[in-house]
């Protein structure tokens, strides 16, 4: 089908084409035609952009008229149609032959060259050669303001001056004048099966009828004009037989079926309709009058400026059985919003939907940076989540802010229609580009919106994301791409060394600007945001003042230890200006209790402990955790913040509060607790509660049953339970968890304790005999082994009997961090053996403990 449409936007990958009876289409770039087609392809394989390449807006402009074929009706998964268009001349012309061209003709034509008098043109025929001379064109390159020459691929409306050789060779113009005055005739041997949209005519009237007419021309071609497009200050005065001057806007050649328009703005070749006012658009009405209502079509509206308005059937009412005919007799008021225009129809679309009228967004434009808006899960995808903001407005959420931390199973998270609340980072109307961010404290945040470099004022301080952490700072990020520097002497109140270790890509912080460049787009920030008190007052923070420090459960932040006690480390957070302090109890150091001694064991204070997660606020005291299982599950909302929550099946991860002979209590975040009675414990029959679990353990708990009443809840800590159903993948990511915290535990050994970092498991060591126990046990000494107690017991010194003073080679069983005890074996059978790969066991001599 044959249609003509007016380009309604551009962008670099397609047309938004505006066609008749409030109908729109696409024609993506590879529809343009074949010269243009054959740059992209070169352009693809050279890797590099070619200088005769241009893009399509530096082509094309809105409004302009353009005669498209419709290659195919797609459907959408919400159940609309996309309509996909093509310009290329080969598809639009292909019912012309060289032997039917005349001169006088109008037709669709793309530059295919640039030649030294002019351009050849490629106007779809075979065989034909056609070319615009250089004179026939300087008007309309002056007019159309798109550079000194026509582009190739450039589509244009061309008229046929000069038919040479039986149509071999055709000369063209596209004098605007002369493409105005062209008239279709007889004379120029127009057929249904090349007959084209855009053609002005002169037709006669053989019927008129309140949903349209029906006219003649062109001698033996009939076709119809809606009352859509019949002239509105005439429509009632048109009578049979009047002649009038008509352009044929669609070609259906397998119906026969063709469709004019009255409408002035078309009856001169190439015009270009009239636009509507931007304010406009997204206006509500809040009286429009009937003028007309067509019950298989919709309803037609005066509106406040005497305009006329079409709201289609599905508009009227807000589903097909509240709708009622008898509200839309003539002179009717109804309350509307103006949700379209229809170039091709002149004419404004409008909605009566209630949820129209009342919606925030109606389209891109009205939509700014900053600003908080409810979306639905339309698609995940590994490059992030596709949110519908609004009908015909979406955006996407990158991987990278699905959450306050990165998210390795999104999916997990989010299902597929779920409502989320999300903050526009970046928004592009042009492009139709909504860049959205799901991170809480990016939306919680009530910090001024930093959108353009105008707007960073020395000392203003706001939330940004971190970008990029190297040796030289950090690159913050806020809304509309605007980023700054912090550079390495403003990462902290204390010096940073490794930036990349205390900070991570999405991280959100707070911010102030130092200095701002506008046209250069530099910025300078700092995450000193005010002058910090020396070590002497850190201690004198009230405990009014403590409260004061408003966090929330979930939230990430950096911490620096202050003092080491024997329960548990005092640190103060690093991003707080107040200095707040806070307490991490050794048990939430890790996951894994061993592990978590072990690290309390190696830390020192002025140690900077990154991602710590703010747990409670008891007392007078914050505590913190760091166990990574913990930090996860809030991160990813697999929590109950409240009893009213929860409901049976669910899993809930947390941590041993109390081991009891009757059973293990379970607490979670926000201060949920739960019973695990002695059955439902483990897989295996439980004799002591305390050969199971320890206080402080990580565990994955599911809900069996819950009491409103007394408020309680029982739990199941059985592993065959409590699998999330990808037990492999599970397992996986915690022994790779407890391996990088032993990886960093033998970091913090060698600082204070580098001897007890070079003995593993399996190790061959020469020692010396200390001494010879009663129970026949050895101790043992080394200039290797300083400061650590080496022994043998009596099994591992096999057959052989030693003295105090005797060298001895040794082969290394088990080493003790905690109390720096190394057991080794003088058996040979051991030394003997070949060195293999040290075992899980470690160098630390303990493995972790599984979550049930």
């Amino acid at each position: 089908m044959l249609l003509l449409g007016c380009i309604k936007e551009v962008s670099d990958y397609e047309l938004a084409i505006s066609l008749p009876n409030g109908l729109s289409g696409f024609v993506p770039v590879t529809q343009i035609s074949d010269a243009y087609s054959k740059l992209l392809t070169k352009q693809v394989a050279q890797g590099e952009l070619l200088e005769e390449l241009n893009s399509l807006p530096d082509m094309f402009s809105p409004g302009t008229l353009v005669r498209c074929i419709v290659t195919s009706i797609e459907k959408r998964d919400d159940g609309s149609r996309s309509v996909k268009l093509s310009i290329d001349p080969k598809k639009v012309n292909r019912g012309l032959s060289s032997t039917a061209l005349a001169a006088g003709m109008l037709l669709s034509g793309s530059v295919s060259s640039v030649e030294d008098h002019g351009y050849l043109i490629d106007i779809g025929v075979t065989g034909t050669h056609a070319f615009l001379p250089h004179q026939k064109a300087k008007n309309y390159i002056k007019a159309a303001k798109k550079g000194p020459d026509l582009k190739i691929g450039q589509n244009l409306n061309c008229l046929i001056v000069e038919v040479k050789n039986e149509g071999r060779v055709v000369c063209l113009s596209v004098e605007r004048s002369e493409v105005a005055a062209s008239i279709a005739t007889e004379r120029q041997n127009w057929a249904l099966s090349n007959l084209l949209p855009g053609l002005v005519v002169k037709a006669r009237v053989q019927k008129v009828d309140p949903l349209g007419m029906k006219v003649t021309f062109l001698s033996y071609f009939t076709g119809i004009v809606d009352f859509m497009h019949m002239d509105p200050e005439k429509s009632t005065s048109y009578s049979p037989d009047q002649v009038v001057k008509a352009c044929v806007l669609s070609v259906q050649p397998t119906s026969r079926a063709v469709r004019l328009t009255l409408r002035s703005p078309f009856l001169h070749a190439g015009g270009a309709p009239r636009q509507l006012p931007g304010q406009r658009m997204g206006a509500v009405l809040e009286e429009a009058t009937v003028k007309a209502f067509y019950k298989q079509f919709g309803a037609v509206f005066e509106l406040d400026d005497g305009t006329l308005a079409f709201a289609r059937l599905k508009h009227l009412s807000k589903t097909r059985k509240s709708f009622k005919p008898g509200a839309f007799k003539e002179g009717c008021k109804h309350k509307c919003r103006i949700i379209d225009y229809s170039l091709m129809d002149e004419m404004c679309i409008v909605s009566l939907k209630h949820q129209i009228i009342e919606a925030q967004f109606l389209q891109y434009q009205d939509i700014h940076s900053g600003d908080v808006v409810q979306g639905k899960v339309v698609s995940l995808k590994p490059i992030g989540m596709q949110v519908k903001v609004a009908h015909g407005i979406r955006g996407l959420v990158p991987s990278l802010h699905l959450s306050d931390v990165i998210l390795k199973q999104p999916e997990k998270k989010y299902n597929i229609g779920d409502e989320v609340k999300c903050r526009v980072l970046e928004c592009n109307p042009e492009g139709k580009k909504l860049i959205l961010t799901l991170k809480k404290s990016l939306i919680q945040s009530k910090l001024p919106v930093l959108s353009n470099y105008e707007d960073a004022k020395p000392g203003l301080i706001t939330h940004g994301f971190v970008v990029c952490a190297r040796e030289f700072g950090c690159i913050v990020k806020f809304y509309n791409d605007v980023k700054g520097l912090v550079p390495k002497n403003e990462l902290g109140s204390e010096p940073i060394s490794c930036p990349d270790k205390v900070f991570y890509e999405g991280q959100v912080l707070k911010v102030m600007v130092l200095k701002c460049e506008p046209q250069q787009e530099r910025l300078l920030l700092s995450f000193r945001l005010s002058s910090k008190p020396g070590p002497e007052d850190k201690w004198k923070c009230t405990p009014k003042e403590k409260q004061e420090a408003k966090y929330q459960i979930g939230q990430i932040v950096d911490v620096k230890i202050l003092k080491k006690k024997d329960n548990g480390l005092e640190v103060s957070i690093l991003e707080d200006e107040d200095n707040v302090v806070a307490w991490i109890p050794t048990l939430h150091l890790s996951d894994f209790v061993a592990t978590s001694k072990l690290l309390w064991h190696c830390l020192q204070e002025g140690d900077v402990l990154p991602r710590v997660m703010y747990l409670s606020d008891k007392g007078q005291h914050i505590i913190l955790s760091r166990k990574s299982a913990v930090i996860s599950a809030v991160q990813e909302e697999q929590v109950v913040r409240s009893f009213s929550e929860i409901q049976p099946g669910m899993l809930l991860t947390g941590y041993v509060r109390n081991v009891m002979p009757f059973g293990v209590f379970v607490e979670f975040p926000f201060g949920v607790t739960g019973l695990a009675p002695k059955v439902s414990m483990s897989d295996k029959f439980v004799t002591d509660t305390k050969d199971h679990f320890v206080v402080g353990q990580t565990v994955i708990a599911k809900v069996m049953s819950i009491d409103e009443e007394k408020q309680r809840v029982l739990l199941n800590l059985k592993v065959s339970e409590c699998s999330s159903g990808d037990s492999a993948a599970e397992s996986f990511s915690l022994l790779n968890q407890y391996f990088k915290e032993l990886k960093e535990i033998r970091n913090l050994l060698r600082r204070g304790e580098p001897s007890i970092c070079e003995l593993v498991p399996g190790k061959r060591v020469h020692l010396v005999v200390q001494d010879v126990r009663e129970d026949g046990s050895a101790l043992f000494s080394s200039s290797s082994v300083t400061g650590l107690t080496v022994t043998a017991t009596r099994y591992h010194l096999g057959d052989k009997n030693i003295a105090p003073g005797e060298k001895r080679k040794a082969f290394v069983l088990h080493v003790d961090a905690l109390t720096s005890e190394v057991y080794v074996s003088l058996r040979e059978e051991l030394l003997k053996q070949r060195p293999k790969r040290v075992s899980m066991r470690s160098v630390f001599g303990f493995v972790p403990f599984c979550l049930s």
